[in-house]
């Protein structure tokens, strides 16, 4: 693959459970003791933006994703009036729907949406070479597989629970403010839950919106947040048999290979009683089912005897937007950009880029006391960037390393079975954090790694005079 350097982002640092889903009249509803348990946000500050009388701040959250869903209920937590609008509640999003374990603690999950507890993970090199990935995890380490619609659900009930008004309905426009603090307008379609119905036009005003609408943002579009590269991911969910199913009870494999993928990685991830399978590119779209089928070949043993139950397909953004933030909105998840690549992990980016832009609301506005303003929400973009732009660096310079032709993969699959790129590999990816190296192991990595790739290049030269 191409190098593509990365391009500049506004505010993007490179040094560093009852269910609510109806339409609610009433925008506040009070907060029961008894239904739910939380520590509230205490904010004291000095501001100059003006006291809110009568009423308490109130923001509109478009999205009710992993992103919308934590934003919702962190708002409401802090004492903000929050409206989340969704516009359907069963989405099933084509999502590998792998979940670090930092984010079970983080998010209080409870272990009963979890499908499987993956420990273990074989990564497939383009000539079908396979290796075992796991023997450094711990015994309660796993990564965590996860239905979207499930999960999602779960995270709009309980922002639901904390005192969000949860509306089914698709948003579709936003007025902007006429001066600095009159609200935004916004304008979607209210559904009554009756197949086929256009819903009725509804309007509200709000004080500040947060975009968690996915790649296809509206509301990016609104505050003419730009464009991104941005891949095509393509899953089928495979009812296989038993007898198969028993194979991936703990495991996960990853494909890499040009049949597969010219830019990506093929994946079977195992479900509660299916399996998803799926592929994703950025360069070769109209290649995308193609690349699908090559998947299907590379694990037909394993997958023999399944039914295709269901398909789906969506855009995934491969870096962020070139502004995240326009006075008093700002966007989170998929609408700011906030997926991995190599691979292409943006669940839990998801819900913490909208955990962390809520809280800064809540601080900013003194408990939703306040009016709150760009200078409030641009602390959640510093803190993002400071905390997660490494990660994102690193992961950029391995796609472009290792993803660029076969053997350049034969050599990243012979990397991951050293003992130390998985231990360094899986610390990072559970607990999202770039995890600090040991030097004498990191160089013999750097050896290592050399001679993986002096090999690659040999094999290149040799298949080029074939």
């Amino acid at each position: 693959m191409a190098s593509v350097a990365l391009k500049s982002f506004v505010g993007l640092r490179q040094t560093s459970p009852e269910n609510h889903h109806s339409s609610i009249a009433t925008l506040s509803k009070p907060i029961s003791s008894n239904q739910i348990h939380y520590r509230r946000l205490n904010v004291v500050a000095g501001k100059s933006s003006p006291k809110i009388t009568g009423r308490n701040l109130r923001v509109a959250v478009i999205g009710g994703g992993p992103a919308g869903g934590a934003a919702a209920e962190t708002l409401a937590k802090g004492g903000i009036e929050t409206i989340l609008i969704e516009r359907k509640m069963d989405n099933a999003k084509p999502c590998g729907g792998a979940i670090p374990l930092c984010m079970v603690g983080e998010f209080d999950l409870p272990l009963d949406i979890i499908d499987r507890r993956v420990t273990k993970m074989k990564m497939i090199s383009p000539s079908n070479v396979a290796v075992d990935i796991g023997r450094t995890l711990k015994p309660h380490e796993y990564i965590g597989m996860v239905r979207r619609e499930v999960l999602d659900a779960y995270l709009r009930d309980r922002a639901a629970a904390a005192g969000a008004t949860v509306i089914n309905g698709l948003f579709f426009k936003m007025d902007k403010p006429t001066d600095k603090y009159a609200p935004y307008v916004l304008h979607y379609n209210a559904y009554d839950g009756k197949a086929g119905s256009a819903g009725k036009r509804e309007t509200i005003e709000v004080d500040a919106v947060i975009g968690a609408d996915g790649a296809n943002s509206r509301v990016a579009k609104s505050i003419d947040a730009g464009d991104y590269e941005y891949a095509i991911a393509f899953q089928e969910r495979i009812k296989i048999p038993a007898d198969k199913m028993q194979y991936y009870e703990d495991l996960a494999e990853m494909y890499v290979g040009d049949d597969v993928s010219p830019d990506f990685y093929g994946w079977v991830f195992p479900k509660c009683d299916h399996v998803a399978v799926g592929t994703g590119t950025v360069t070769h779209k109209p290649d995308i089912k193609k690349f699908q089928l090559a998947t299907r070949l590379r694990a037909r043993d394993k997958i023999l005897g399944g039914k295709i139950i269901r398909v789906e397909a969506h855009p995934i953004p491969e870096h962020p937007r070139p502004r995240r933030l326009a006075e008093r909105v700002a966007l989170v998840g998929d609408a700011a950009g906030y997926v991995t690549k190599c691979s292409g992990e943006g669940i839990y980016f998801a819900a913490k880029s909208g955990r962390m832009c809520a809280e800064a609301i809540v601080e900013g506005s003194e408990n939703g006391k306040r009016m709150v303003d760009e200078a409030d929400l641009r602390k959640y973009l510093e803190k993002w960037d400071k905390t997660y732009w490494p990660t994102y660096k690193v992961l950029d310079i391995l796609q472009k390393v290792f993803y660029r032709s076969n053997p350049a993969r034969e050599a990243f699959v012979e990397m991951c079975a050293d003992e130390y790129v998985q231990k360094m590999t899986f610390d990072s990816y559970l607990y999202k954090k770039v995890a600090p190296g040991n030097p004498l192991e990191d160089l013999k990595l750097a050896v290592n790694t050399i001679g993986s790739l002096v090999r690659a290049n040999a094999l290149r030269k040799e298949m080029a005079k074939i």
